[in-house]
């Protein structure tokens, strides 16, 4: 478990929240689960910044131009933002586990149900206003898509 998350009862959201375990063992095929089409437009991308723990790279989230629908989702939901949890060391970064196991980041892209809501901020307090695809990472070769990002970093050094 988790250290700052003990119980689902002491903290808001209950079961609905983060992070997670997944487990394999529980894990079950749903054969009806259609597929998650991702259709994002690279030019919607506004800026990065560094909020004083992390960084975030920011997307123009005024119109569908860059949206993900289908799988469980009800409704498309808009692109608001990607940001990672990292550790200090390679062994420990990533918020979520499988099989308790930690990987050494995860990449989470926030997407909001513009259907339903008319801002972000609304859609946050709903329990279907967000939906966070989650990427586990590992070490390897250098990625170039990832490496302009890394290369941006320094351009925002300080909140």
């Amino acid at each position: 478990v988790h250290p700052l998350w003990q119980s689902p009862l002491t903290i808001p959201g209950g079961t609905r929240q983060s992070p997670i375990n997944i487990q394999w063992r529980d894990s079950v095929y749903d054969p009806f689960l259609k597929p998650l089409k991702i259709s994002y437009d690279p030019t919607t991308c506004l800026h990065i910044w560094n909020n004083g723990y992390s960084f975030l790279v920011e997307f123009d989230d005024s119109t569908d131009r860059s949206i993900i629908v289908g799988g469980p989702l009800e409704n498309q939901y808009r692109l608001k933002q990607f940001h990672f949890h990292w550790g200090a060391i390679n062994d420990w970064g990533s918020e979520h586990t499988v099989d308790s196991k930690f990987y050494p980041a995860e990449l989470h892209l926030v997407h909001w149900n513009a259907v339903e809501y008319p801002t972000f901020e609304e859609a946050v307090m709903e329990g279907n206003g967000l939906a966070v695809i989650g990427v586990f990472l590992k070490l390897g070769a250098r990625h170039e898509g990832l490496q302009t990002l890394v290369d941006a970093l320094p351009a925002v050094r300080h909140k």
